[in-house]
């Protein structure tokens, strides 16, 4: 009787647990997705992105720049050498991502769109695709690895120039790949104001899958060559070839 009634409480708090947090995130999707809703995120999110765009871009890269180190090293298991996935190289990431990344894209992607400002041709939406992969991808890329270098412990002119020769390509395949495929589906479906966070969620989603993969890579290298082909040891450092593509910032 006793084991019977604590089943049914049991089951009763779970019942209870489980409808509210379907209460929660009906609440919250329902924030979210209020676009046009006085309490909507996504509205209050927009609207900030049009009165102060700067400022907006800057803490949207920033955080999103150090979220996706630190939730890559816990994918990848690559701890610090007191244990821990929070990194020096986090705040560094969010600091590059808000003072150098955001400002970048900012200005460039400003450049891009105003020079096709009211034009929907296919021709000029080819064009744009081009101008961005051509023009603006290399700019952005360039800069990325040169500032993953200083931030991987790069300090002298020689090392930041290997380490910008090394992974230009590599990133430029990256980038042609996706930038095309996100630029045309935003060309086609939305409105210029919803770009960034878009680009953002897209450029987050990519970046940390592959910054994970990258990450388990170079802690497989120096298993091997610490440890030997079987060692199971995980030692921390790295090289600045190692960091992953950057993100596109719009």
């Amino acid at each position: 009787m006793s084991v019977k009634f604590k089943e049914e409480t049991v089951t009763q708090t779970v019942t209870d647990v489980t409808e509210k947090g379907k209460d929660i995130l009906k609440e919250v999707g329902a924030a979210v997705t209020q676009g046009g809703g006085v309490n909507g995120y996504l509205a209050t999110y927009l609207t900030q992105l049009q009165s102060n765009p700067l400022r907006t871009k800057m803490l949207t890269s920033g955080t999103l720049s150090g979220l996706q180190e630190l939730l890559a090293s816990w994918i990848a298991h690559d701890k610090n050498i007191h244990g821990h996935y929070f990194t020096s190289r986090v705040p560094k990431m969010a600091l590059y991502g808000s003072f150098v990344s955001a400002p970048v894209g900012h200005v460039l992607i400003s450049l891009l769109q105003r020079v096709f400002a009211g034009r929907t041709s296919l021709r000029a939406k080819i064009l744009q695709i081009l101008a961005s992969n051509l023009i603006v991808a290399p700019i952005q890329n360039s800069i990325y690895l040169v500032f993953m270098a200083i931030i991987a412990g790069a300090r002298t002119f020689h090392q930041i120039r290997a380490t910008v020769k090394a992974g230009f390509w590599p990133v430029m395949r990256v980038s042609w790949v996706t930038s095309p495929i996100c630029l045309a589906f935003a060309q086609k479906f939305l409105p210029e104001h919803t770009w960034v966070p878009f680009f953002n969620m897209v450029a987050f989603i990519i970046g940390t899958y592959v910054n994970a993969k990258t990450k388990r890579k170079r802690l497989d290298a120096l298993r091997r060559k610490h440890y030997g082909d079987g060692g199971s040891g995980r030692p921390s450092g790295g090289r600045p070839e190692d960091y992953p593509p950057p993100r596109t910032n719009y």
